[in-house]
């Protein structure tokens, strides 16, 4: 029986039917394709416009011909109540509700309408698809966050059973831990891996120390997708050797889509089927392929909600290489609100230069998991969880490294911690700023 796909029917969400659909958008020549996308645009807006209060007070100048005026919205537009921002015909009890992580620093609870979150899930396993692994019968390892009160446990681990998968808790990342998942694998015939990424960072860095190759282990195992948090090549090429199978990078965003996916030939593939991506500057003006600017996607099915030139927060390339069929994500460079303000006015990507840092602060092993907090425009905070402490002159190269890239007079201090702390979701933000 076709578990996966029944509790997707059950729940409304008619999967043969998106797939049908996500199949005939793939399969038409570059002229229709360039049309369809156009017409989806303009279909979402004028059905928002009519629909809508919430997005209707929000875009009142829009000119559906010209796409150039429509507004971006960001995650601060939708935090009011849900009510409010549900189109016409829609309310809670028939459409799809879940809020995102709160990772951005701007939490908020988001809908979406059954078919599109049918479509969503037609994209998601077709992606999953290009490496072999069908939802239905690939039984799926999985590194994420769970609820801790007894309610949501619960039904979260429901949810796995249905989904063929097992749960690795993220929020226990010691030996002994380790050593509990390397027995499951052992005794189970696992097709993949999935989560957050710094969880399975560290259970690579764990099969190093114990000169295990997880393949060997398990030999049903396919390919580990990791998602949620960055992934440095360092560390992919890390678990690329310690997994014996390949590593794959997934970008989604709860409230859209998935939204790229690393194919078979190593290029984040951007979904352009269910969804429009456009790199913009700082006045809203789209940037040409190639150029650093901010992430902003417009949903192209959900009409219980606006999802319409919305900013994501994150700021990407696409590559020249891209094109309307086949979008490709060159380089993500982290959040907008992971920006470093110096005393001078300079800016850096926190992203960037905790990069810098981790190429010093982990070549020897010692440090398995750190952090970066800035807590003034010149303090910044280097917590780190390590067999020993850092020494002096360790620290002396990771502070010198800091200043060069950064600028001089900065103060970094550092402290050593048993774990770091996560998220309620289990995702580790490598940097935060908690400069206004």
């Amino acid at each position: 029986m076709r578990l996966f796909d029944f509790s997707l029917k059950i729940n409304g969400f008619d999967i043969n039917k998106a797939r049908l659909a996500l199949s005939k958008v793939q399969a038409k020549n570059d002229s229709d394709l360039k049309a369809y996308v156009e017409k989806q645009k303009k279909d979402i807006i004028s059905f928002h416009l009519k629909n809508n209060s919430f997005y209707r007070s929000f875009a009142s100048q829009v000119d559906v011909n010209d796409w150039s005026s429509v507004p971006v919205m960001t995650k601060r537009h939708l935090q009011q109540s849900l009510e409010k921002r549900l189109s016409k015909g829609y309310e809670l009890k028939n459409v799809y509700v879940n809020k995102t992580s709160g990772s951005s620093g701007d939490p908020f609870v988001f809908a979406k309408d059954k078919w599109c979150h049918a479509m969503t899930w037609a994209e998601i396993t077709d992606r999953f698809s290009w490496y072999g692994i069908d939802f239905n019968t690939s039984k799926q390892a999985r590194f994420y966050g769970i609820p801790l009160d007894k309610k949501g446990y619960y039904k979260e681990r429901l949810k796995d059973w249905f989904s063929n998968r097992y749960r690795f808790s993220v929020f226990d990342l010691s030996d002994n831990a380790f050593e509990k998942a390397l027995v499951k694998f052992k005794t189970s015939k696992f097709d993949f891996i999935n989560g957050y990424t710094s969880p399975i960072v560290q259970f690579a860095k764990f099969l190093k120390r114990k000169d295990n190759i997880l393949k060997d282990l398990c030999p049903s195992l396919k390919v580990c997708i990791v998602t949620s948090e960055m992934l440095f090549d360092d560390d992919k090429a890390l678990m690329e050797k310690q997994f014996g199978v390949p590593i794959v990078n997934e970008y989604g965003a709860s409230e859209l889509d998935l939204i790229a996916f690393q194919n078979t030939h190593n290029e984040w593939q951007v979904n352009s089927e269910t969804l429009f991506l456009e790199i913009l500057d700082d006045n809203d003006n789209v940037l040409p392929y190639g150029e650093e600017g901010r992430v902003v996607i417009t949903s192209l099915y959900n009409k219980a909600h606006p999802f319409i030139r919305y900013d994501i927060g994150d700021i990407g390339i696409l590559s020249d290489k891209s094109t309307l069929r086949k979008p490709i994500l060159k380089k993500l460079v982290g959040r907008t609100n992971d920006i470093a303000v110096l005393p001078s006015g300079k800016k850096a990507a926190g992203l960037t230069f905790y990069y810098i840092t981790k190429s010093v602060i982990e070549d020897e092993g010692n440090v398995s998991e750190f952090i970066i907090e800035q807590s003034a425009i010149d303090t910044f905070k280097i917590k780190y969880v390590s067999r020993e402490v850092l020494s002096s002159d360790k620290k002396k190269v990771i502070t010198e490294a800091m200043e060069q890239y950064l600028e001089p007079g900065i103060s970094i201090t550092f402290k050593r911690v048993d774990k770091l702390d996560r998220s309620k979701s289990g995702k580790l933000k490598q940097f935060t700023s908690y400069v206004d």
